[in-house]
């Protein structure tokens, strides 16, 4: 039988792409998506034996990391032991992209963060896959708010692009 320490590893890396893109969307300096990342891996280890299973592991997962990028710089920086999270945590490696999909990202991400909140959360949400339900549900809103919410924001963002003269292909 593996243990808690194994699973949650495991869980982790499956959806590590997740974690890198919230920071990124949330954190512009590199130090700082790091110490955003330590911080939500912390809030999800501290967190892990409340997941019952109900869900996604990756809804659950979404939640957490959320509320933990929100309020990482409104409360008092803290830094977890490193006896409180699992030593192979230091492992996690970003994912590697080429240079134009990284400046093209870059781009992506610099328009992101002239939308609100939410905006961002039904983006983010919108690309990682989920269904019109899983992003009402995760929102707390209606599956119709979400499809006129997403439309209006994915037109936003293609104005804020079009404004920084880049023209999608």
């Amino acid at each position: 039988m593996e243990s808690k320490e194994t699973r949650f590893m495991q869980l982790i890396e499956e959806h590590k792409g997740m974690l890198f893109k919230i920071c990124r969307i949330y954190q512009d300096d590199e130090a700082d998506r790091d110490d955003l990342m330590q911080e939500m891996v912390l809030q999800l280890w501290l967190a892990f034996d409340s997941f019952q299973g109900k869900s996604k592991f990756s809804s659950w997962m979404y939640r957490v990391a959320l509320n933990t990028a929100i309020v990482f710089f409104k409360k008092q920086k803290r830094r977890p032991d490193s006896e409180q999270l699992p030593e192979r945590l230091d492992h996690l490696e970003a994912q590697e992209f080429d240079t134009e999909k990284e400046e093209q990202l870059a781009l992506f991400y610099k328009a992101l963060k002239q939308l609100g909140k939410v905006e961002r959360a039904l983006i983010f949400l919108y690309m990682e896959d989920q269904s019109y339900e899983d992003i009402a549900l995760n929102l707390g809103i209606t599956v119709i708010n979400v499809r006129v919410r997403l439309n209006r924001t994915k037109n936003k963002l293609k104005d804020i692009i079009k404004s920084m003269n880049y023209e999608y292909r």
